[in-house]
Protein backbone atom coordinates (compact mmCIF):
# COMPACT_ATOMS: atom_id res chain seq x y z
CA UNK A 1 0.00 0.00 0.00
CA UNK A 2 1.35 3.76 -0.79
CA UNK A 3 2.04 6.06 1.45
CA UNK A 4 0.13 9.49 1.51
CA UNK A 5 2.70 12.32 2.45
CA UNK A 6 1.32 15.92 2.57
CA UNK A 7 2.49 19.00 0.95
CA UNK A 8 1.84 22.20 2.65
CA UNK A 9 2.62 25.73 1.21
CA UNK A 10 1.13 27.51 4.43
CA UNK A 11 -1.62 29.42 2.63
CA UNK A 12 -4.25 30.03 5.39
CA UNK A 13 -7.18 28.54 3.17
CA UNK A 14 -5.51 24.71 3.43
CA UNK A 15 -6.89 24.59 7.42
CA UNK A 16 -9.53 26.60 6.90
CA UNK A 17 -11.32 24.67 3.73
CA UNK A 18 -9.45 21.24 4.53
CA UNK A 19 -6.52 20.63 1.64
CA UNK A 20 -3.26 20.17 1.10
CA UNK A 21 -1.38 21.91 -1.43
CA UNK A 22 -0.07 18.69 -2.80
CA UNK A 23 -0.59 15.29 -2.02
CA UNK A 24 2.17 12.55 -2.95
CA UNK A 25 0.43 9.24 -3.04
CA UNK A 26 3.24 6.54 -4.38
CA UNK A 27 5.20 7.74 -7.72
CA UNK A 28 1.85 10.37 -8.35
CA UNK A 29 1.82 13.80 -7.30
CA UNK A 30 -1.38 15.88 -7.13
CA UNK A 31 -0.88 19.81 -6.92
CA UNK A 32 -4.05 21.54 -5.87
CA UNK A 33 -5.24 24.22 -7.89
CA UNK A 34 -2.71 26.98 -6.64
CA UNK A 35 -4.07 30.80 -7.26
CA UNK A 36 -1.55 33.82 -7.06
CA UNK A 37 -1.30 34.03 -3.65
CA UNK A 38 1.46 36.71 -3.09
CA UNK A 39 4.41 36.45 -0.40
CA UNK A 40 3.94 38.28 2.85
CA UNK A 41 3.99 41.70 2.26
CA UNK A 42 3.96 41.75 -1.48
CA UNK A 43 0.99 42.58 -3.44
CA UNK A 44 -1.32 40.54 -5.69
CA UNK A 45 -0.09 40.70 -9.01
CA UNK A 46 -2.43 43.05 -11.26
CA UNK A 47 -1.52 41.52 -14.86
CA UNK A 48 -2.37 37.96 -16.08
CA UNK A 49 1.18 36.91 -16.55
CA UNK A 50 2.31 38.45 -13.15
CA UNK A 51 -0.42 36.08 -12.08
CA UNK A 52 0.26 32.95 -13.90
CA UNK A 53 4.07 33.23 -13.10
CA UNK A 54 3.33 33.21 -9.36
CA UNK A 55 0.93 30.21 -9.23
CA UNK A 56 3.65 28.43 -11.27
CA UNK A 57 6.56 29.61 -8.94
CA UNK A 58 4.48 27.91 -6.06
CA UNK A 59 3.35 24.85 -8.09
CA UNK A 60 7.01 24.52 -8.40
CA UNK A 61 8.09 24.75 -4.86
CA UNK A 62 5.49 22.51 -3.57
CA UNK A 63 6.62 19.72 -6.77
CA UNK A 64 10.17 20.39 -5.18
CA UNK A 65 8.88 19.53 -1.74
CA UNK A 66 7.30 16.05 -3.01
CA UNK A 67 10.84 15.24 -4.74
CA UNK A 68 9.70 16.18 -8.35
CA UNK A 69 11.28 18.79 -10.91
CA UNK A 70 8.88 20.35 -13.93
CA UNK A 71 10.14 17.63 -16.11
CA UNK A 72 8.34 15.34 -13.77
CA UNK A 73 5.06 16.96 -14.74
CA UNK A 74 2.98 15.17 -16.80
CA UNK A 75 -0.67 17.24 -16.75
CA UNK A 76 -2.08 21.06 -15.75
CA UNK A 77 -4.90 22.54 -15.84
CA UNK A 78 -5.59 26.49 -16.47
CA UNK A 79 -8.36 28.01 -15.12
CA UNK A 80 -8.73 31.48 -16.10
CA UNK A 81 -11.43 34.30 -16.47
CA UNK A 82 -10.76 36.44 -19.29
CA UNK A 83 -10.14 34.75 -22.35
CA UNK A 84 -8.31 37.47 -24.09
CA UNK A 85 -5.26 36.50 -21.36
CA UNK A 86 -4.81 33.01 -22.13
CA UNK A 87 -1.88 34.33 -24.28
CA UNK A 88 0.20 35.96 -21.60
CA UNK A 89 -0.82 32.99 -18.98
CA UNK A 90 0.80 30.72 -21.99
CA UNK A 91 3.69 32.43 -21.92
CA UNK A 92 4.45 31.97 -18.08
CA UNK A 93 3.30 28.54 -18.76
CA UNK A 94 5.42 27.36 -21.93
CA UNK A 95 8.41 29.38 -19.64
CA UNK A 96 8.55 26.52 -17.31
CA UNK A 97 6.95 23.65 -19.08
CA UNK A 98 7.93 24.39 -22.82
CA UNK A 99 10.54 21.37 -22.87
CA UNK A 100 7.92 19.16 -20.81
CA UNK A 101 5.30 19.65 -23.35
CA UNK A 102 2.31 18.16 -20.33
CA UNK A 103 -0.83 17.14 -21.43
CA UNK A 104 -2.40 20.73 -20.38
CA UNK A 105 -6.08 22.47 -20.24
CA UNK A 106 -7.28 26.07 -20.53
CA UNK A 107 -10.75 26.61 -19.17
CA UNK A 108 -12.26 29.89 -19.00
CA UNK A 109 -14.66 30.23 -15.85
CA UNK A 110 -16.59 32.55 -14.46
CA UNK A 111 -14.71 33.60 -11.26
CA UNK A 112 -12.50 32.31 -8.76
CA UNK A 113 -12.66 32.40 -5.10
CA UNK A 114 -10.57 36.07 -5.18
CA UNK A 115 -12.34 38.40 -7.47
CA UNK A 116 -9.01 39.81 -8.18
CA UNK A 117 -7.41 36.44 -9.06
CA UNK A 118 -7.34 36.00 -12.98
CA UNK A 119 -5.57 32.48 -12.47
CA UNK A 120 -5.96 29.39 -10.85
CA UNK A 121 -3.52 25.95 -12.24
CA UNK A 122 -3.30 22.48 -10.66
CA UNK A 123 -0.60 20.24 -11.96
CA UNK A 124 -0.16 16.52 -11.34
CA UNK A 125 3.52 14.39 -12.22
CA UNK A 126 5.03 11.42 -11.68
CA UNK A 127 8.22 10.67 -9.43
CA UNK A 128 11.29 9.46 -11.45
CA UNK A 129 11.70 5.57 -10.48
Amino acid sequence: MNQRTRVSSGSPYEPEIGFSRAIVDGRHVHVSGTAPIPRQGEPVALDAYGQAHRCLEIILEALREAGAEPEHVVRTRTFLVDVDDWREIGRAHGEVFSAVRPASTMVVVAGLLDPAWKVEIEADALLPG
